[in-house]
């Protein structure tokens, strides 16, 4: 699965459905973590609200990676080339 997040929230139901597909509830995950429950249903409910190191130990626990790279600029958008350049 690849999925190209720009906002937090887009995260919640990935979180969710990547535990719900690993078998854990959230109190098994939370506890692989050293969270609380009531910390781990924020966290899903809420991912903006986790910290760096919290998210990369849920994506390593949950058997995700998290990719950053270079955003791909639409066709459109870039500059007209002429056949002389080529």
């Amino acid at each position: 699965m690849k999925q190209v997040l720009t906002l937090p929230d887009q995260l919640s139901p990935l979180l969710q459905a990547a535990r719900k597909t690993a078998k854990l509830s959230q109190t098994e995950l939370a506890k692989r973590l050293d969270l609380s429950q009531s910390r781990m249903s924020a966290i899903e409910l809420e991912p903006g609200s986790m910290r760096l190191d919290q998210l990369l130990a849920i994506c390593s626990t949950l058997q995700l990676e998290l990719v950053l790279q270079t955003k791909e600029v639409p066709i459109q958008n870039q500059p007209a080339t002429s056949q002389l350049e080529w």
